[in-house]
């Protein structure tokens, strides 16, 4: 799901960014679209290093009892 969402807010950033060519004087769109597209690449990263964590230690159980 992490990474859904972090494509999600990339993809949000990217069109602030490139796409939308409004001036509003309260806040910086272009700001808010970096901030967006580099908390999506941190949501994204983290969501894949937590997936292949999981899957490497759903590995082999060693159930021997010494």
């Amino acid at each position: 799901m992490s990474i859904g969402t972090g494509i999600v807010l990339f993809v949000i950033g990217a069109i602030l960014v490139f796409a939308v060519n409004v001036q509003v004087d309260v806040v910086n769109l272009d700001l808010i679209g970096y901030i967006l597209m580099g908390a999506g690449a941190i949501v994204f990263f983290l969501g894949l290093i937590l997936l292949l964590v999981r899957r490497r230690r759903d590995g082999v159980v060693d159930t021997t009892i010494e």
